[in-house]
């Protein structure tokens, strides 16, 4: 026998997910309505980890950081689907082992053109 997914099915999801908007939207009315209002000339300067701030925040910063930052959360993120494989190494047997075997290689493609294309080169 299949079980038929109607509409219906799904009206408690929409309900669950129309109260948790709803009190989202009514709690950021109440405390914008009843919460203190203080506007002083200290609260609008920019204020960092209570250092005074100095100097222009958009100075210009080398490319090569926000480069490395991205490859790092590529592989990073790469090496996050690994963890399942090896939860399941066992039931996945000879065609997991290969398939991984895949991924690693090309991982390490990968890593190998970001090398030979100096991305992690400073100079």
């Amino acid at each position: 026998m299949e079980i038929q997914s109607l509409p219906i099915n799904y009206l408690p999801i929409i309900f669950q997910m129309l109260v948790a908007l709803g009190f989202v939207v009514f709690t950021m009315f109440i405390t914008h309505k009843i919460g203190p209002r203080r506007i002083t000339s200290d609260k609008l300067t920019p204020f960092e980890s209570g250092i005074e701030v100095i100097g222009n925040a958009r100075t210009p910063i080398s490319i090569k950081y926000f480069l490395v930052a991205i490859l790092f959360v590529l592989f990073d993120v790469e090496v996050i689907f690994m963890y399942p494989w090896a939860v399941n190494f066992k039931d996945l047997g000879k065609d997991g082992l290969i398939e991984m075997f895949i991924f690693m290689a090309t991982l390490l493609l990968g890593f190998i053109y970001v090398i030979k294309k100096g991305a992690l080169d400073w100079d």
